[in-house]
C-alpha cells in the first residue's frame, strides 16, 4: 500500500485521493476474506489471490482519476515546484505560437465560408494541448496526428504559408493537392500525413514505435487522438499492441467534451480514456488540458518513462472544443451558444497563460496590440501570396503511385489529357498550371 501511495504521490495525486483509491481497493479486500497465502492463483494472465466471498468490482463505488494541473485559471502555480522555469524566449514563443494558430484558424475559416476553401477545422480552446506537449517532445520524436494538432508542427517551425498552401492544394503544396485541407504531413518536421479515416494512426503508432525500440534511436512516438476515436476498434488494436511488445509510444487524447456532435456522456460509461489504460496494463496521467504548463510537464514525464523504460504512456488532457466540429457542422445544433461562451470566458488556454505572462512582467497590453496586428499581417501575407498560386498540373493525379508509371497508367494519363484538350471549355484549366 505504501508504494502505490508513493507512486500516486509522485505523479501528482492529492494525498487525499491517493487515500481514497487505496481505501477502495482496500474495503473490497475486507469484504472478501482471502484464503491461505500458500493456496494462490496460478492463472496467467491475472494477478490475483483467492477470496472467499464473491465481490462484484463496481467503478461506481471508485473516484474518478484526479486531474493534474500546475497553475490555477489566474496564472498562478498552486505548487512552485511544477514550474519548468521557462526562460522568456521560450514563454515568449510558446504564447506567440498559441496565438498565431488561433489567428491563422480565423482568417482561413473565414475564407472557407467565401468559398475560397473547400474545408477547414479550428483548434479554439485546444492550443495548451498542442504546444504544452509539443514543446516537451524531442523534435526528432515521431508525430502521428489525427487532424487538430496544427500546433505541433507550428512548435517545430513548419512555414506558416506551408500551412495554407496545403489548405489550397496548389502546385506548393507538399502533398501535391491530393488531400483534404488540413491534412498536414512532412518528412522534415517527422509529422506523419493525417489520415481523415478516424483512429488509423493509433495502430500505425505502436508500429513505428516497435520500430523504434528495436532501432535503439533514443527516440519515442507521440499519437493524438480524440475521445470519440478512442471508441473504434483500432484504438484498442494499438493500446494492445504497444502495452504487450513495450513500445514507446505516448498515446495522447484530447478530451474535448464532444465527438463530432455526440457529448462524452452518450460516448462512453466509464471514467473517460486515461481510466482504460490500466486494463492494458499502460501507465497514465489525467490532465488538465488548458494549462500549458500542466501539459509539458506531464509530455515530458511520460516521454522520460517511454525512453527509459521502453513503455507505452496514456496522457489524458481535458479541455473543451470552443469552435465547431469543422466548416460542416454546426454545433449550436445540440449544445448551447451559452455553453459555448461560458467555456471560453472562464477557462481559455490562452487567457490563462497570458495572466501567467502578466503576472511575470513579460507582456502587457501594448504588447498584445502590437502582437495581434503584427500576427494578423504575417497570416494575410501568407494567405495572399498561396492564394495566388495555381494547381498543380492536372497529368501529375496519375504520379507516385509507381516508381516507373507502367503501361497501363500511362494510357489513362494520356487519355485524360487528350479528353481535356478536347472539351477545354468545360475545365477551369485557368487555375492549373499548362499540361505537358
Amino acid at each position: 500500500m505504501y508504494r502505490t501511495v508513493s507512486r500516486l504521490l509522485r505523479i501528482g495525486v492529492p494525498r487525499a485521493s491517493c487515500n481514497s483509491l487505496v481505501r477502495t481497493f482496500t474495503v473490497s479486500q475486507a469484504r472478501c476474506a482471502s484464503t491461505s497465502e500458500v493456496d494462490k492463483p496460478n492463472f496467467p494472465g491475472s494477478k490475483s489471490k483467492f477470496v472467499s466471498q464473491p465481490f462484484l468490482l463496481d467503478p461506481d463505488d471508485m473516484e474518478g482519476i484526479p486531474v493534474y494541473r500546475a497553475m490555477n485559471r489566474d496564472g498562478v502555480f498552486v505548487d512552485e515546484s511544477q514550474d519548468p522555469k521557462f526562460d522568456d524566449n521560450t514563454i515568449l514563443k510558446m504564447y506567440k505560437d498559441m496565438t498565431l494558430l488561433n489567428t491563422m484558424d480565423r482568417v482561413l475559416y473565414d475564407s472557407q465560408r467565401q468559398g475560397r476553401i473547400s474545408f477547414y477545422m479550428t483548434n479554439y480552446g485546444e492550443e495548451g494541448t498542442h504546444i504544452g506537449s509539443a514543446a516537451a517532445l524531442d523534435p526528432k520524436d515521431l508525430v502521428f496526428g489525427q487532424y487538430r494538432e496544427v500546433g505541433v508542427l507550428m512548435w517545430r517551425g513548419f512555414p506558416l504559408i506551408q500551412f495554407i498552401h496545403q489548405c489550397y492544394g496548389n502546385c506548393k503544396d507538399l502533398g501535391k493537392g491530393r488531400q483534404m485541407p488540413v491534412h498536414y504531413g512532412t518528412k522534415d518536421f517527422h509529422f506523419v500525413t493525417i489520415s481523415s479515416s478516424l483512429a488509423t494512426q493509433m495502430p500505425q503508432a505502436s508500429g513505428a514505435a516497435y520500430a523504434y525500440k528495436r532501432k535503439k534511436n533514443g527516440l519515442c512516438v507521440i499519437c493524438y487522438f480524440g475521445e470519440g476515436a478512442a471508441s473504434e476498434g483500432d484504438a484498442h488494436a494499438a493500446f494492445n499492441f504497444a502495452a504487450v511488445l513495450d513500445c514507446p509510444v505516448i498515446f495522447f487524447c484530447r478530451n474535448n467534451g464532444y465527438a463530432i456532435s455526440t457529448p462524452t456522456k452518450e460516448q462512453y460509461r466509464g471514467d473517460g480514456i486515461a481510466a482504460r489504460a490500466a486494463g492494458y496494463g499502460i501507465p497514465c496521467i489525467r490532465v488538465d488540458g488548458n494549462d500549458v504548463f500542466a501539459v509539458y510537464n506531464a509530455t515530458k514525464r511520460a516521454r522520460e518513462l517511454c525512453i527509459s523504460q521502453s513503455r507505452p504512456v496514456v496522457i489524458e488532457a481535458m479541455t473543451y472544443r470552443i469552435g465547431h466540429h469543422s466548416t460542416s457542422d454546426d454545433s449550436s445544433a445540440y449544445r448551447s451558444v451559452d455553453e459555448v461562451n461560458y467555456r471560453d470566458r472562464s477557462d481559455n488556454p490562452i487567457t490563462r497563460f497570458r495572466n501567467y505572462m502578466t503576472n511575470r512582467g513579460v507582456w502587457d497590453e501594448d504588447k498584445e496590440k502590437q502582437w495581434k496586428l503584427e500576427s494578423r499581417k504575417m497570416v494575410m501575407k501568407a494567405f495572399a501570396e498561396a492564394e495566388n498560386e495555381k494547381k498543380g498540373q492536372p497529368e501529375s493525379f496519375f504520379e507516385d503511385v509507381y516508381k516507373k508509371m507502367p503501361p497501363h497508367i500511362e494510357k489513362q494519363m494520356n487519355e485524360m489529357k487528350q479528353h481535356v484538350k478536347q472539351y477545354k471549355e468545360h475545365y477551369p484549366l485557368e487555375h492549373f498550371q499548362p499540361m505537358s
